[in-house]
């Protein structure tokens, strides 16, 4: 009779299973493993997917390592932790609530149709100057573009001193006798990954657009320049992008330090002697003193990963030959105002400066931003220095290779940031880009419901 009473026990509590099981989000058997993620509404999330080792102990600044095969179903309905990297500066509008950071954070999420097949694919790199973001930010959320038909991907990549610092030390270490672009590679093997699990989701592996803002478009382009990922993407997007002179690994050219150098110090103000030392070392603490410091990460003209500097890469035509929209926003400088020049005394001052430094371009120069009007010349001289010239000079370059290109100029404003100054501010155009005027950060400004 016991035996009986445990059957029937045992067999109701199997029927109570079942509809639970049937209720889980959906599997997919990719070639990394299988991954059951959250169906909401016609489409499938995946989040927190590993594309690599976790870049910890001896693997600190070293390229990242293929993960082997998972045994298993892999949960993939949480996203992974954040890179480590500074706090955010309290009242930003740039100011995300990241609920978790880890060296441990070499991981992509993945919305996609239901129903997709062969799909195309837009991998999205966010910005954050290298040194701050992630791929979980609310405003990156991929599913209002998957619902148009696109398999968007988000990854997450070595930032600040972890992601991009070179040091002598570390060069020695290397097989190649280089150091820096840690993150980089991050971003390359991310796109390796995509490229041979993509298909598993519903998503073209031979459809991959890279697409980024701020320092996500600079590594669009340091990816258009890189050998190694060469054939991992079809066509680009770069959004406020900055073409400048990087520092190279050992020699000093444009007035920039060599990256061995600064690394070199970087140790130093942390009291390391050796990248043993480093290693030792707490993320967190290596970050933020690293931060204190001064360090400001930049991909590293080394000769391999990065061949030369873009400007060299792009007027020779040695990057990447694919299509390619770039484009800034009118008001980049508003929120980003300690990259505007010191004020002068007075309009005549400011003309006087731009006669002497101009000479016979002046009138030029003036034409565009006037001394009559001050306080926006002192705005848009720099936004078309930094933002307007590189987002043409892409266009220029990819067309001389016979790629198409395309430019944009986002001039849009809202209330609230009008209000505030911040009239099509740098970073205003991924609400509109994703979808998710409702998920901005907390100090941004609030975005209406209707254009």
């Amino acid at each position: 009779m016991k035996l009986l009473i445990r059957t029937v026990v045992l067999a109701l509590a199997l029927c109570a299973a079942v509809p639970a099981f049937a209720e889980t989000g959906p599997v997919v058997h990719t070639p990394a493993g299988a991954v059951q993620g959250e169906a909401i509404g016609d489409l499938n999330v995946y989040k927190g997917l590993p594309y690599a080792l976790p870049p910890t102990g001896w693997r600190r600044w070293r390229p990242p390592a293929d993960r082997p095969t998972w045994k298993g179903v892999r949960d993939a309905t949480q996203f992974g932790p954040a890179c480590v990297q500074p706090r955010s500066r309290p009242g930003s509008i740039y100011a995300s609530e990241l609920a978790a950071m880890s060296e441990d954070c070499l991981s992509l999420n993945v919305w996609t149709p239901a129903k997709a097949q062969k799909a195309p694919v837009l991998v999205w790199i966010h910005g954050g100057a290298l040194v701050t973001g992630a791929s979980s930010e609310a405003m990156y959320n991929g599913a209002k573009l998957a619902s148009q038909g696109v398999v968007v991907v988000s990854i997450n990549y070595r930032l600040g001193v972890l992601g991009y610092l070179a040091h002598p030390g570390l060069s020695a270490e290397s097989r190649e006798g280089v150091s820096g672009n840690y993150g980089l590679l991050d971003q390359i093997a991310a796109l390796r990954w995509v490229n041979a699990n993509i298909a598993a989701f519903g998503g073209d592996p031979s459809n991959v657009t890279i697409a980024g803002e701020s320092a996500g478009a600079l590594s669009v382009m340091y990816l258009m320049a890189a050998p190694q990922a060469r054939g991992l993407f079809a066509k680009a997007i770069a959004q406020s992008a900055y073409m400048i002179s990087t520092p190279q690994l050992r020699a000093s050219t444009f007035g920039d330090i060599p990256a061995e150098t600064v690394g070199t110090y970087v140790a130093f103000k942390l009291g390391a002697k050796d990248v043993a030392a480093l290693r030792t070392m707490s993320a967190e603490a290596i970050t933020n003193e690293a931060a204190k410091a001064g360090y400001a990460p930049f991909g590293t003209v080394d000769g391999k990963v990065l061949p030369r500097q873009l400007v060299d890469v792009f007027d020779q035509g040695e990057q990447a030959r694919v299509p390619i929209l770039a484009g800034f926003n009118s008001g980049e400088i508003r929120s980003l105002r300690f990259l505007a020049p010191p004020p002068p005394a007075d309009a005549a001052t400011y003309e006087a400066l731009i006669r002497e430094k101009y000479g016979d371009l002046a009138d030029a120069f003036l034409k565009l931003h006037p001394a009559t009007d001050l306080a926006e010349s002192l705005l848009t001289a720099p936004r078309d220095a930094l933002y307007g010239w590189t987002a043409e000079r892409l266009v220029v370059k990819q067309t001389a290779v016979g790629a198409p290109g395309f430019l944009y100029l986002f001039d849009h404003g809202y209330p609230a940031a009008d209000a505030a100054g911040l009239h099509a501010f740098h970073a205003a155009e991924i609400p509109y880009v994703f979808g998710t005027a409702d998920r901005t950060p907390p100090a941004w400004p609030k975005v209406p419901a209707t254009p």
